[in-house]
């Protein structure tokens, strides 16, 4: 007892040792650069997405926001919000997109087509070679299927008119003669040949093609010169018209044998379909 000393001091305690860093606190996290780009591309393209003059931008780079911010979401880093975010902007500027699309082709629509309306010149009577009647089409309720136009009828829109010149029965012959890859008729039908002109009365082009022929069966079915794969010598083509210029060819029809047919003529893509009897 007598070697214990009261008075002497405890002796210091040290403080314990701070622990090794870690790789986290040691190494800043990186951020998404994907995500980041992702972001912008996405904002770039539901920008050019509401231009209708420079939609087509929107549809290229709104795609690429959709893939890059897929992949954002699958790498390391902070700020995947930015892939988030950029992944909803991408579709919703793909649904904006096509929005303005359809906008744009109805107003194109309307404004090339809404105010056309389709007129027909009957051919003039052999007694009376002068008298030239015009009337639209709807007008008298003629150019239907009921009460077609008889052959020879000028069908006029603002920018085409066309005329059926002859109507034949019996194709076969022209198609063999048009292509010796064309096959003949299967059994229990028949080709019918139509020769028709179309002259361009617009202000700028147009294409033949935008002129479409068909036959109607008295059975009710529509058949168009594409459904049988059948080249002829005078067929229409991909002629491109200015103002005052004519195209004149034929086409081939499959009709099966003991039905009678109409010839539908559409003037233009978006014109009205008349009727003609062959």
């Amino acid at each position: 007892m007598s070697d214990l000393n009261p008075a002497a001091p405890a002796p210091q305690q040290l403080p314990p040792p701070m622990p090794p860093p870690t790789a986290a606190a040691s190494v800043p996290r990186k951020t998404n650069v994907i995500a980041l780009i992702a972001l912008i591309v996405a904002i770039a393209g539901f920008v050019f997405a509401c231009i209708p003059g420079a939609l087509i931008l929107g549809w290229i780079l709104l795609p690429i926001a959709f893939v890059l911010s897929i992949v954002s979401l699958f790498l390391k880093g902070d700020r995947k919000w930015m892939g988030i975010v950029g992944l909803i902007v991408s579709i919703v500027g793909t649904i904006v997109g096509f929005v303005v699309f359809f906008a744009v082709i109805a107003n194109a629509a309307s404004e090339a087509f809404g105010d056309t309306d389709t007129t027909v010149t009957q051919p003039a009577d052999e007694e009376d070679a002068a008298a030239v009647e015009e009337e639209p089409a709807e007008a008298a309720a003629q150019g239907t299927r009921e009460n077609p136009y008889p052959i020879a009828s000028q069908i006029s829109t603002d920018d085409w008119t066309v005329v059926v010149n002859s109507h034949t029965v019996d194709g076969a012959a022209a198609v063999a003669d048009g292509n010796m890859f064309n096959d003949p008729a299967p059994a229990g039908s028949h080709y019918e040949i139509v020769n028709y002109t179309v002259t361009y009365t617009g202000d700028e082009s147009g294409l033949a093609v935008e002129v479409s022929m068909a036959l109607v069966t008295s059975a009710g079915n529509v058949v168009n010169s594409y459904d049988a794969m059948v080249s002829l010598a005078d067929g229409i083509g991909m002629d491109e018209l200015y103002n005052s210029a004519s195209a004149t060819g034929s086409e081939a029809f499959l009709i099966p044998d003991g039905e009678t047919a109409l010839i539908r003529v559409r003037p233009g893509m978006l014109a009205d379909e008349v009727f003609v009897k062959p």
